[in-house]
């Protein structure tokens, strides 16, 4: 594992914009001091934020789909203190290597991710805080290995979403196309589109169907995009452009049932009620009804967006502690 001082990417962006109009600043987001850390994988490296000592076992900080690391930078500074807290960017997300050339990414690599990390620390168990992508996957692994978390703490996406027939079909031939036009576009070696810092804070918003605020745009941005080098004060988003073609977990509703029934650990569930619930609703209530019946298991709502815990986290920072307080505490 290589160490080094957090920020190296932010002194790549020298003279970039805030989300409003103004003069020119630096980029200042750093919210609690940090060490970037690189795990070796097969195919490359997982980089990660990990704030407080090394010589306790950290919360292992998890995040959505398209985002990085830097999606707990304004949480992070409010969760107890006496624990560690590693915020990893997945696989073609942040810093994290890309997967291979000729290869596609589906939602199932994060749970493996988390098992390789356990080897790499050779921890017996691990603490999962997961946002959206990756709730569902720390619901997955919370299933396939019970005796392997200790506490996991899910926000507003519940389980691997379900889908009908038709869609999965469909949303497969799409998506396998669609990895076929990525990759020729990568072997061409071409930048992809730069914008102005504001319009780059405008897609990453917009994209985001405004679930980033304006304002924390930044914090994902930090590890998300690079400076061209054709166009000066221009950018490009960074990440792996195949990440648009994931593939995605396909299920019937019985199987996160059943894998509803095999989560044993201390479980904490936080829903943002101004965001969608990604299917029909009945199956997340289902679902929530099973999980229910694990006495060790919290269920909350709070307003905001799919990206609460980004834009206002001191609205879920009080919750997740007591939780985190009761089952690691001090």
């Amino acid at each position: 594992m290589k160490v080094s001082r957090g920020l190296r990417l932010l002194k790549q962006l020298p003279n970039v914009r805030n989300s409003s109009s103004g003069p020119t600043k630096p980029l200042k987001i750093v919210t609690k001091h940090f060490e970037e850390i690189s795990i070796p994988v097969p195919w490359g490296h997982i980089s990660g934020k990990w704030y407080g000592p090394k010589h306790v076992r950290p919360i292992v900080g998890m995040h959505g789909w398209q985002d990085n690391a830097g999606t707990f930078d304004t949480l992070a500074p409010l969760l107890p203190s006496h624990l560690s807290f590693l915020s990893i960017d997945a696989p073609g997300h942040g810093l994290s290597s890309w997967l291979p050339a000729g290869t596609s990414y589906h939602s199932i690599d994060l749970v493996l991710i988390t098992r390789r990390l356990m080897d790499d620390y050779n921890w017996d168990k691990i603490s999962i805080l997961a946002h959206s992508m990756s709730s569902i996957n720390g619901f997955v692994f919370s299933a396939l290995f019970p005796d392997k978390v200790d506490l996991f703490v899910g926000l507003d996406v519940l389980k691997p979403p379900v889908r009908s027939s038709r869609s999965i079909v469909d949303a497969l031939a799409e998506r396998l196309e669609s990895t076929l036009k990525l990759e020729r576009r990568l072997k061409s070696g071409s930048e992809p589109p730069a914008y102005e810092w504001d319009q780059l804070v405008t897609r990453l918003h917009e994209g985001s169907n405004k679930s980033v605020s304006l304002d924390a745009c930044k914090y994902l941005l930090q590890r998300n995009c690079r400076p061209s080098t054709h166009e000066p004060h221009k950018y490009y988003f960074s990440r792996d452009n195949r990440l648009k073609s994931s593939l995605f977990y396909t299920l019937h509703q019985e199987v996160p049932m059943e894998m509803a029934r095999r989560i044993k650990c201390p479980h904490l569930f936080i829903k943002a009620l101004q965001a969608p619930y990604y299917e029909r609703k009945e199956y997340f209530d289902e679902v929530l009804a099973e999980l229910q019946q694990n006495p060790l298991f919290e269920f909350h709502e709070v307003e905001g967006t799919h990206h609460v815990h980004l834009n206002e986290p001191e609205k879920v920072a009080p919750i997740i502690n007591s939780f985190i307080n009761k089952y690691r505490p001090l």
